[in-house]
């Protein structure tokens, strides 16, 4: 089966050539990365997150993992900076915050997929390993009445720098929220934060907590109980309108709207792409985690087989004789097996020896 493209491809420059595409940032295409880098092949990395870990990083992020080999206990985020660690020398090219809206099979025969971004960029690359989870993991929008009327500098959902003397309003009750509030605190000049959320709890790391504490004691951050209803012009300035603890309306100036309600999983343009899918995920073998697509290969939460299981772990065994498979699609020639133990190819590529003869 052949994929169709769901959008004609119109790109204002030529493509970007990629070797291999990895689309997914999490902990499993990350170490997609390290075993295509092992193969002695450079891998562009998409994520529609502005930085890696998806879920591991956005859902676990504070949260003990036990079940990695050899690593008794570790956060997410920790277990992503292990992983940063161990594709740097791979030197992956990023495309983060962005997403993958088309993907369009190759022309001729053992030719290049075509994948264009949502910012118009489009990489042509001869393999295709799709590791996005879950799906792609976007914002959870604020919809109240008025909120479109918001000018793009206005209304922001990712960190973004913001003007001197602005008034903003951070609107969400977990560590985001919390972390991005104390951020903006930290220049002495800027104007106190409005944290706004539903209840007088947050949801943080303590020391994060201790540190929301001592700003609203120094009148950094003050917290406004309530629920957002509508935004309005008022006055040439746009106006937050909250419904408070006791029933009243409030009206918060706005010169900014953060708002961190947290991410949800969308399998999004990964349904269009023409792969066999069986209940919103890819069916691949178990030899070479193949899609139904010549050239695409997916793992991780993203694919299915027979007994499956959703694990990091298994994501990781997984990526692994994915790489072997695209390495082999590739050459054109079985892969010898090698152990980073032993092997001076392998300790070259890792960057732990010194260059040897070309292969």
């Amino acid at each position: 089966m052949r994929a169709e493209p769901s959008a004609p491809l119109t790109p204002a420059a030529l493509p970007a050539q990629a070797e291999v595409l990895v689309i997914g940032a999490g902990p499993v295409g990350l170490f997609t990365v390290f075993q295509l880098g092992l193969q002695g092949l450079r891998a562009h990395l998409v994520d529609a997150l502005p930085h890696t870990g998806g879920q591991c990083a956005e859902l676990y992020g504070d949260k003990p993992i036990y079940d990695v080999p050899g690593v008794p206990v570790c956060t997410g985020r920790e277990l992503v900076a292990l992983l940063e660690r161990q594709i740097a020398p791979m030197a992956p090219v990023r495309h983060l915050g962005r997403r993958v809206e088309a993907l369009s099979p190759p022309e001729t025969e053992g030719g290049a997929w075509q994948a264009r971004l949502d910012d118009g960029t489009v990489l042509a690359a001869r393999a295709v390993v799709i590791a996005a989870g879950v799906g792609a993991f976007v914002p959870r929008a604020l919809k109240i009445e008025g909120i479109d009327t918001l000018p793009p500098d206005v209304l922001h959902y990712h960190d973004a720098p913001v003007p001197p003397d602005t008034a903003v309003v951070v609107h969400g009750g977990d560590d985001p929220a919390v972390l991005r509030a104390l951020a903006l605190t930290a220049d002495p000049d800027h104007p106190p934060v409005v944290l706004l959320h539903r209840r007088d709890v947050f949801q943080a790391p303590p020391e994060a907590l201790a540190a929301l504490s001592a700003a609203r004691a120094a009148g950094r951050i003050q917290v406004q109980v309530g629920q957002p209803l509508r935004i309005a012009a008022q006055g040439g300035a746009a106006v937050l309108t909250v419904l408070d603890a006791e029933g009243q309306e409030q009206a918060l100036p706005l010169g900014r709207l953060e708002v961190r309600l947290g991410l949800s999983p969308r399998l999004g343009p990964i349904a269009d792409w023409g792969i066999a899918l069986e209940r919103k995920q890819l069916v691949v073998d178990t030899a070479r985690f193949a899609t139904s697509a010549p050239g695409v290969y997916a793992v991780g939460d993203i694919n299915t087989y027979p007994g499956k299981r959703k694990l990091i772990l298994c994501g990781f065994h997984e990526a692994t004789l994915a790489a072997f498979a695209v390495a082999e699609r590739l050459s054109g020639a079985p892969v010898a097996l090698q152990y980073t133990t032993t092997s001076p190819r392998l300790h070259q590529r890792l960057g732990v020896a010194p260059v040897v003869a070309a292969d």
